[in-house]
C-alpha cells in the first residue's frame, strides 16, 4: 500500500515538473531522484514507468528518461467520427432485439471514487483483506515451474479443471471443466453459447448488472423472474418459462446479487425441474461460495452437483475471494453443450494464461489459502453485523427485509417517493458512494433501491462513518424536495 502511494505521488510530482525540460530534454537521473525526493529505487523506476505509458516520458536504456516530443497537432488529428454513428446502427432494423452495450452498471462498482469518499460502491475486498503476500508467493513459485510460459491446454491446466471440479462436487470432473478468465467471461461464453440473438433469456429480478449488460451487448432480450428472501419463485419461474419459451435461465442460488437470499431447499429440485420440462439450461453463477460469513452454517451444494441431466451449466470464480485482477475462473458442463462451450471460449481468448492458472494452484495449495478464507469470513460478518446496526440506528426508515450470512452487501429499499438518482447524487457529496438498484432491475423497478457494500472499506470505523453521512444525505435531499 505505501509503495503504491509513494509512486502515485512521485509521478505527480514529476508530471508537474515536466515543463522545466524541453521536448526531448533529460530528467535528472534515477539517482538524483532517489536523494532528492528520498524514495526507492523501485518506486522512481516505477513512476518512471507510468509516465511513459502516459506518454509524457521516454525512457532509454543505459541513457536514462527524457520529456516526450509532443505529437504534431492539426486537422488531420481531429478527424471526423460522426460517420461511425450510422455504421453502428445501420442494420439495427434488421435485428430482432437491437444490441445495445451499457456499462453504467458494471462500472458503478469498478469506477474508483475520488479521495476521501468511503466506498459502498466497491464490489471487489479492499487491499487491506486481499490475501496479496500469499498471491504474490504464489505467483513467484509458478514462475519457477518448469514450462510455466508453454502454452497450456485450451481447457485449461488439467490439475487446476481437477481442484474447480472437486469443489464444486457431487459427479462433475475434470473432464467437465473449463477455465476461464474469471466468471465475468464465463457468464459471456454460456450466454452466447445457449442463446441465439433475438431470443428470451430468464433472470432473477432483481440481478447482477453485468449479466444483464451481457445479454443486451448479444441481443439477447431479459426477462424478469422476481425473487423473495428464499430465491427465485418456482411457480413465477414456470409461469416464464410457457409465456416465452425461453431456453435460458441465469441465476444466482447463493447469496443471490443484490438481494442476498439463497434458494430455499425445498425450491432447489423445483427450479431444476421446471427448467428440465422446458428444455432449458440453468446457468449457475456461484460467484462468492468463497465469501460465507462466520456464521453461516454449512452451505448448500452447488446445483450442478444434484444435476445428472445437464440441465445446469456452472460458474465459479477465485476473484470475489482474491483480487480483481486475479481473474480465474470456470465452467463446468455436461453433454454436447460442452464442446460448444468450449469452441466459443477458444474462438474468444484461445486459453487462459498458463502463468495464471499455475498461480492459482500455487495458492489453492498452499496453507494460506484456508487461512485466508477464515479470515474474510470472521471479518465479513463482523462488517455486516457493523452495518446493518448502523443502519438500524441511523437509518431505521430504509427497509432491509434481508440480512445475508455471505456475500459482501446489503440490499434496501427506499421510503416510496424517494428520488433514487437524486439520493445517489446527494450522498457522493456528502463523501459515500452507493450503488442505485435501478441497474438491477431488467424492466421497471417496483420501488427504489440502494445496494451498499461493507468489503471495499478499510474497516468498521468507515462503516460507521458512510452511514452517517448517507443519513446526512438522505436529510439533505428530503429537505430538497
Amino acid at each position: 500500500m505505501q509503495e503504491r502511494s509513494s509512486v502515485g505521488e512521485l509521478a505527480e510530482q514529476l508530471r508537474k515538473e515536466l515543463d522545466r525540460y524541453s521536448a526531448g530534454g533529460k530528467l535528472p537521473s534515477s539517482r538524483v531522484l532517489v536523494d532528492r525526493y528520498r524514495v526507492s529505487p523501485v518506486t522512481v523506476s516505477r513512476a518512471l514507468a507510468q509516465l511513459a505509458a502516459e506518454g509524457l516520458v521516454v525512457t532509454r536504456p543505459g541513457a536514462g528518461a527524457f520529456r516526450a516530443v509532443p505529437r504534431e497537432s492539426g486537422s488531420a488529428a481531429l478527424g471526423d467520427t460522426s460517420w461511425q454513428e450510422v455504421a453502428l446502427s445501420a442494420d439495427g432494423a434488421a435485428e430482432l432485439v437491437p444490441r445495445t452495450v451499457d456499462a453504467s452498471g458494471v462500472l458503478a462498482t469498478l469506477a474508483s471514487p475520488p479521495p476521501g469518499v468511503i466506498e459502498f460502491n466497491s464490489g471487489y475486498l479492499h487491499p487491506s483483506l486481499q490475501p496479496e503476500q500469499a498471491m504474490g508467493a504464489a505467483l513467484s513459485r509458478a514462475g519457477r515451474r518448469p514450462g510455466v510460459w508453454a502454452r497450456p491446454p485450451v481447457e485449461g491446466v488439467p490439475e487446476l479443471r481437477e481442484w474447480f471440479a472437486r469443489s464444486i462436487g457431487g459427479a462433475i470432473t475434470a473432464a467437465e471443466v473449463l477455465v476461464t478468465s474469471g466468471g465475468q467471461s464465463a457468464l459471456t461464453t454460456a450466454l452466447r453459447a445457449l442463446a441465439p440473438p433475438g431470443a428470451p433469456v430468464l433472470v432473477e429480478s432483481p440481478t447482477y448488472p453485468g449479466m444483464l449488460a451481457i445479454a443486451r451487448a448479444a441481443g439477447l432480450r431479459p426477462v424478469p423472474v422476481p425473487v423473495d428472501p428464499d430465491g427465485v419463485r418456482p411457480a413465477l419461474l414456470a409461469d416464464a418459462f410457457r409465456a416465452t419459451g425461453a431456453r435460458v435461465f441465469v441465476c444466482q442460488p447463493l447469496f443471490q446479487n443484490p438481494t442476498g437470499a439463497t434458494l430455499a431447499p425445498e425450491r432447489r429440485g423445483e427450479v431444476l425441474r421446471i427448467a428440465r420440462e422446458a428444455g432449458a439450461f440453468v446457468i449457475e453463477d456461484d460467484f462468492v461460495r468463497r465469501l460465507a460469513h462466520e456464521d453461516s452454517g454449512p452451505l448448500p451444494r452447488p446445483l450442478a452437483a444434484d444435476d445428472p441431466d445437464g440441465v445446469v451449466v456452472h460458474v465459479s470464480s477465485l476473484t470475489k475471494a482474491t483480487s480483481p485482477s486475479f481473474r480465474v475462473g470456470a465452467l463446468a458442463a455436461r453433454g454436447p453443450v460442452l464442446g460448444r462451450l468450449r469452441a466459443i471460449q477458444v474462438v474468444d481468448t484461445f486459453f487462459v494464461p498458463r502463468p495464471l492458472q499455475e498461480a492459482a494452484l500455487e495458492l489453492v495449495g498452499s496453507p494460506a489459502w484456508p487461512r485466508h478464507l477464515r479470515a474474510v469470513s470472521r471479518e465479513l460478518k463482523d462488517r455486516r453485523d457493523t452495518m446493518t446496526t448502523a443502519l438500524r440506528l441511523d437509518l431505521p426508515e430504509l427497509a432491509l427485509p434481508h440480512i445475508p450470512s455471505g456475500g459482501y452487501h446489503l440490499w434496501l429499499r427506499l421510503p416510496d417517493g424517494t428520488d433514487e438518482p437524486a439520493l445517489v447524487a446527494a450522498a457522493l457529496r456528502a463523501g459515500v458512494a452507493v450503488t442505485p438498484g435501478r441497474p438491477y432491475f431488467s424492466a421497471e423497478a417496483p420501488a427504489g433501491h440502494l445496494r451498499l457494500s461493507f468489503v471495499g472499506v478499510t474497516g468498521t470505523g468507515e462503516i460507521t462513518e458512510g452511514v452517517r453521512r448517507l443519513r446526512a444525505a438522505l436529510n439533505g435531499s428530503t429537505a430538497g424536495s
